[in-house]
């Protein structure tokens, strides 16, 4: 399966290109600064672009079975709330998984995975109170802008998958994740590599077909 993963040098994005590469599929990193990725494969493509641009963005989808996408801001909360951020556009979430989507119309692609977090959406009531208080004062403009993404992806009328994933850490090792549909979650942390590869499960497969799916450690 070809698939294309927009946000590949993120932290979930390198992992879900690895767990690509790891299951035999041809994958096509997408990113702004697509060298940092330190992954040298055969079946690994590198595309130098802007989410938020709709050509760059649209050049990269054409010819893949599946898109991925993995964006978000890597700059510190803290600095983005007090002066916004300096390397990437806040919307970058929803403006980026909004050309996809036109992309993929265009070119008849029909399966799109997007990791979005836990605690929007169809989560928001289920978020513990102690990170309620972090989304209302530290990263409401991201919330607000993957509350957006959400709504891109629900009316998009692709076939799409939401993965909510819970508080990310870099651990090494990584099983397969709690996955919920109803939205429960054990605990409130899990590692990115959990996280590649339920997003590379989701891309291959009919299970969790339009639906959001809650993301915890198992």
């Amino acid at each position: 399966m070809r698939v294309l993963v927009v946000g590949a040098t993120g932290g979930s994005g390198r992992a879900t290109v690895e767990e690509l590469l790891s299951a035999g599929h041809e994958v096509t990193a997408f990113a702004r600064r697509p060298d940092a990725l330190s992954v040298a494969s055969e079946h690994l493509k590198s595309f130098k672009g802007d989410a938020t641009n709709p050509e760059d963005v649209e050049r990269a989808v054409r010819g893949q079975d599946a898109v991925i996408v993995t964006l978000g801001i890597r700059e510190n909360p803290l600095a983005v709330r007090m002066r916004g951020s300096t390397g990437t556009p806040l919307d970058v979430r929803s403006k980026g998984t909004r050309n996809v989507i036109s992309a993929m119309r265009k070119h008849g692609i029909r399966k799109l995975v997007v990791q979005t977090t836990y605690g929007v959406g169809e989560t928001r009531g289920r978020l513990p109170l102690k990170w309620r208080l972090i989304f209302s004062l530290l990263l409401k403009p991201q919330i607000a802008d993957t509350e957006r993404q959400e709504r891109e992806v629900r009316e998009s009328g692709l076939d799409w998958v939401l993965a909510q994933p819970v508080g990310l850490t870099d651990a090494v090792e990584g099983g397969a994740p709690f996955a919920s549909p109803a939205g429960e979650a054990r605990g409130m942390s899990i590692s990115r590599r959990s996280v590649g590869r339920f997003l590379v499960e989701a891309a291959a497969s009919a299970t969790y077909l339009r639906q959001s799916v809650a993301l915890s450690g198992a």
